[in-house]
């Protein structure tokens, strides 16, 4: 796909990603700004960590995400005894054949929820760390590729809860955002219980009318039309900047790693297909650097006992930068 040809495709890309942005909403009410991100993340090839409280939607989201996806749906429910080979799959003896087999685990999907990944222990969140980075797992000694596209949207409720193990350092910087789910609106949660009170047998919610609008095949070819979307040498430098004023500034303890600038730009690219455009410009990174950035940084001991929060002190980051006028 030549660069100089690409602007041919965006006007349809976007048209499909509005479509399927508008499926998702059948089902989930409110929380535009992250079903949104969700689809940059996706178009970016991007793997998600969807974090709040319960009861707010976050598997919801996925499986009415899932449902206007076409291809294959995983899930994981993470627990304190789930085990690495439940995540991967493992090898068991036929005594009809007499041959080893292999039984994948749920992991080999187009689109895998892992539900609660907080709840289960390290060495069961670090059996993911292979699929989100390689695209592929190793089940004793033999590599399986996984289907493509791939797609890891993880779910965890706040490590300040009771029975959550935070997620390992090298884990967290594969996810390429970090979205985090707030309260609805007072109008949106009205409109909630409202449709929850009408015709319905308990509290579970109608994924029915959410079509199949997108194959993995096209949302790869979104993907590719994504990876060619024109990066200006400007907006280069403003996500460089944006990194790198994160490992001396004031509240920060551990800044940003190099990985988090690739992050910034290839959301940003996917922000600029989903606006119709075939060109980067400095407010799409402004848009995502938050939920890029939100889990790659880390505040010093005296911000974090002040009452400090990681998105204010981003803030104050970004207002820090003068952006390049587009």
């Amino acid at each position: 796909m030549a660069q100089k040809n690409i602007s041919q495709f965006v006007p349809d890309a976007h048209q499909e990603i509005t479509k399927l942005i508008d499926e998702i909403q059948k089902a989930v009410i409110g929380q535009t700004d992250i079903i949104k991100k969700l689809i940059i993340s996706l178009l970016a090839g991007g793997h998600v960590l969807l974090e709040g409280v319960p009861g707010l939607g976050k598997t919801l989201m996925v499986k009415a995400l899932a449902q206007a996806l076409t291809g294959n749906f995983g899930r994981i429910q993470f627990t304190p005894d789930l085990m690495p080979s439940d995540v991967t799959g493992h090898t068991l003896y036929d005594m009809q054949t007499g041959q080893w087999k292999t039984r994948k685990g749920a992991v080999f999907c187009h689109l895998l929820l892992a539900d609660e990944i907080n709840r289960a222990p390290a060495k069961t969140q670090s059996a993911l760390l292979e699929a989100m980075q390689e695209g592929q797992v190793t089940i004793e000694g033999q590599t399986h590729v996984l289907p493509k596209p791939f797609i890891c949207v993880a779910t965890q409720n706040p490590v300040e809860q009771e029975g959550t193990y935070p997620l390992p350092e090298a884990q967290l910087d594969r996810f390429l955002m970090n979205l985090f789910m707030d309260y609805p609106t007072a109008e949106e949660e009205k409109r909630l219980l409202s449709e929850l009170i009408v015709g319905r047998v308990g509290d579970k919610l109608d994924l029915s009318k959410v079509n199949p609008v997108m194959s993995p095949e096209r949302l790869a070819q979104l993907q590719l039309i994504t990876a060619h979307i024109t990066v200006d040498d400007r907006v280069v430098q403003y996500a460089l900047d944006i990194v790198r004023k994160s490992r001396e500034f004031s509240g920060i303890d551990m800044g940003a790693g190099v990985r988090a600038g690739m992050a910034l730009l290839r959301a940003a690219k996917a922000c600029a297909l989903m606006n119709n455009r075939d060109y980067t410009v400095p407010d799409d990174v402004r848009y995502v650097a938050k939920d890029v950035l939100r889990h790659r940084i880390s505040l010093t001991a005296d911000f974090t006992i002040d009452g400090y929060q990681i998105n204010q002190v981003i803030e104050q980051l970004l207002s820090a930068i003068n952006a390049p006028r587009s």
